[in-house]
């Protein structure tokens, strides 16, 4: 039986989502999306379902727990923008459960400026959160993490574990196990902001939708500080962080067939970008 034949009149069943990667444009892309005329939008951007570490997974309760209003009648799609669950444990897992066919579409950009702004963010938010030294050592991941640790909020585990978002290869490499490549619209974030309308067109074939007549302008939703008060990344840190992230990179680019050489991670490694010049670009966003 269809996930959707189970929900009551008047409600929709999500049937795609936008997985990744945070601070990467998914906004961007979810709110655009959610202007198509057959595309109905949710009361929340990111629903944050996969990741409930709440849910008794053994027993859920789709047709309850992950509906939303049908706003018009025309509507056939409804998504979930969460970027956490390409990375989170089980939530892909937990995704196929419930709807073996989703499609999933996945933003990326360069690791290391994505790991900057998520930090950005958070102090922008609250200066409770750890300065950039603190946020670099509180989970210092060198793969991709595979359980949430016992005794550990799920919120605070969310927000910290930076370093483990960026390993898209790893991430990519369980999603493919899970899900077929059919399944997958991969985008990078620099292509997108250069061509949004090709982007919003890919999006909208790959999700069987008609085009959009005049795609909505480009807005950058949820656009980081311009500075955040802190201790600025030091070239150390991003030539240490670039060779954490090496060998996924190069597993992330067999997977993905994404030109990453315009992205600051590879030049570092590749011997193209001083560290100490990345270093000081995003030292001029802390103060």
């Amino acid at each position: 039986m269809n996930v959707s034949d189970a929900t009551p009149w008047g409600e929709m069943a999500y049937n795609y989502a936008i997985v990744g990667v945070q601070k990467g444009g998914t906004s961007t892309l979810a709110v655009t999306l959610n202007q198509h005329r057959l595309v109905c939008q949710p009361p929340d951007k990111e629903r944050h379902y996969f990741d409930d570490e709440s849910v008794d997974w053994s027993a859920p309760d789709h047709a309850r727990d992950y509906t939303a209003p049908r706003r018009s009648p025309v509507h056939l799609m409804l998504g979930d923008a969460s970027p956490t669950y390409l990375y989170w444990p089980h939530a892909l897992e937990r995704m196929r459960a419930y709807l073996p066919e989703m499609p999933l579409i996945a933003v990326f950009r360069d690791p290391l400026e994505r790991l900057f702004s998520h930090w950005v963010m958070l102090r922008s938010r609250n200066l409770a959160w750890p300065d950039w030294p603190d946020f670099l050592t509180e989970w210092p991941h060198t793969s991709l993490p595979d359980e949430v640790p016992d005794g550990v909020r799920p919120m605070r585990w969310r927000h910290m574990t930076g370093i483990a978002r960026g390993f898209y290869g790893e991430q990519l490499q369980r999603g493919f196990e899970l899900f077929e490549r059919r399944q997958w619209l991969l985008l990078e974030l620099r292509e997108m902001l250069g061509d949004f309308e090709r982007t919003v067109h890919r999006t909208t074939d790959f999700l069987d939708l008609p085009r959009f007549e005049r795609v909505p302008p480009l807005k950058n939703w949820h656009a980081g500080a311009e500075q955040v008060p802190g201790t600025a990344p030091t070239a150390d840190d991003v030539a240490g962080l670039a060779e954490v992230y090496a060998r996924d990179l190069a597993l992330f680019e067999e997977l993905s067939g994404i030109d990453t050489s315009a992205w600051p991670t590879r030049q570092v490694l590749d011997g193209d970008l001083d560290p100490g010049e990345l270093a000081a670009r995003f030292a001029r966003k802390v103060r």
